[in-house]
């Protein structure tokens, strides 16, 4: 059965840490997951939590920083010592350790780096912060297991044994040539079998899946996805292997973009908690709520622009079809980003853009159809007149269509631009839509009933 945090709990932690009892915290936390010691923590004000992570073992206090907020746990560094973070850098992997730093100030980074007693590690942490974040150099750990193609099987299997001590996972063996160029894999069933004297050479496998240090993190997952891998690793551009990304770092980078897609397709500019303070957040939503203002605004004037058409007592109930046609614009238009959006991060929308708007148009014609239908006979169940009712339906089509497009057409053209399509799944393209929605609607109307 799962370990389960009860109140009881979090009250007992609590005051252990007000009386300083430190044995019976270290006790009472000894054989609880690093996970769980990471949800207690949260439970904690500041000051408790940072007493608990300086009291208990920097082996599970460092799993357990990397699992907490970004905001709770760079206020937890801000009060530790520069010794005490880098105690817990060198229990970490060196992606981990790499981020930790990357989140503190420059100067007090340096000095925390300066007091690392590992060379390697610190070494490996600077190479690191070289590259960007969202690529496979920045996402990568420097620990896994190479073997070179010239050793023995026995050289091998002694050499992987001393490099293990430093990997928590073996996911895969990699083998390189005598300047560390990646050659293949080796499989661990080829390695038991094979006799003691043999080379590595003779048993590797030369097929490998691998990535560059400027992979893009979607292009990481997309191949891990495809090929159901655990681990890929990196080259640079000499093909040198320089490190390894794990199925659990690229869980943690898929969950960030999908959080940072849902705030964008929401109208939110920054990648923003709920608990952060209110400035943050009005800078956040602000600049999308101005957007939809002015297309608001931009709505009034295009109805400005057919008061005469409304102002006749024959058409006064086209006023109240306005929602319906605004609403009906927004979400066709929001439906179709959407599954471009996602067809894109799947790498799965081939073809040319004209076949693509192409069939676009063949599915909203279908859509608009079935729905000017409807209002035909919503309009017959009414007693409306029977040019009011195909008015509005023509209009409901014309603006599926329009709205379909606009969904289709400019989540592609961001995406060549280099810009993230999300965006077009928000206010951008609900605010553009009604005003096209509106516009049209109005337009066919006076077409239609001869105004």
């Amino acid at each position: 059965m799962s370990f389960e945090i009860s109140n009881e709990l979090i009250d007992e932690v609590k005051q252990f840490i007000q009386i300083e009892d430190d044995a019976h915290l270290q006790e009472m936390l000894s054989e609880i997951h690093f996970a769980d010691i990471a949800e207690i923590l949260e439970e904690l004000n500041l000051p408790q939590a940072t007493y608990l992570i300086k009291l208990l073992d920097s082996e599970k206090t460092s799993e357990a920083l990397m699992e907490l907020e970004d905001d709770f746990r760079e206020r937890i560094l801000e009060n530790l010592s520069i010794k005490e973070i880098a105690e817990e850098l060198e229990e970490m992997d060196t992606d981990d350790a790499a981020d930790i730093v990357a989140e503190l100030p420059e100067v007090r980074a340096e000095k925390v780096i300066a007091e690392i007693e590992d060379e390697k590690l610190a070494e490996d942490i600077k190479e690191l912060l070289k590259y960007e974040e969202d690529t496979a150099g920045g996402l990568m750990a420097k620990e896994l297991v190479k073997v070179k193609e010239t050793w023995t099987v026995a050289g091998c299997v002694r050499e992987m044994r001393r490099q293990a001590e430093n990997v928590t996972r073996v996911h895969s063996i990699y083998v390189v040539d005598k300047e560390g160029r990646l050659k293949g894999r080796l499989s661990l069933k080829d390695l038991l079998t094979a006799t003691a004297k043999t080379h590595i050479s003779e048993v590797y496998i030369p097929k490998v899946d691998f990535v560059r240090v400027d992979t893009e993190g979607e292009e990481v997952a997309r191949i891990m996805q495809k090929y159901d891998l655990e681990a890929i690793p990196v080259i640079d551009d000499n093909g040198i292997l320089v490190g390894r990304v794990t199925i659990d770092d690229m869980v943690d980078f898929i969950k960030d973009e999908a959080e940072k897609d849902y705030q964008l397709a929401a109208g939110i500019s920054q990648d923003v908690e709920a608990d952060d303070n209110v400035w943050e957040l009005t800078r956040a939503r602000l600049p999308w709520l101005i957007l939809g203002l002015f297309g608001g605004l931009g709505s009034v004037f295009i109805m400005e622009g057919f008061e005469e058409l409304m102002t006749d007592p024959k058409n006064k109930s086209l006023f109240f079809y306005t929602p319906l046609i605004a609403a009906m614009a927004g979400n066709v238009g929001v439906q179709s980003s959407a599954i471009i959006v996602q067809g894109l991060a799947n790498n799965v929308v081939k073809g040319s853009l004209l076949s693509r708007l192409l069939k676009e148009i063949s599915l909203s014609l279908i859509n608009g159809i079935a729905l000017a239908l409807l209002i035909i006979i919503f309009g017959f169940i009414m007693n409306y007149d029977i040019f009011f009712s195909i008015t509005i339906a023509v209009a409901l089509m014309c603006v599926i269509i329009v709205a379909a497009l606009i969904g289709t057409f400019v989540p592609i053209v961001l995406d060549k631009r280099g810009i993230d399509p999300a965006i077009a799944t928000g206010p951008f393209i609900t605010t553009s839509n009604d005003i096209f929605g509106i516009f049209l609607f109005f337009y066919i109307a006076k077409l239609i009933l001869g105004f």
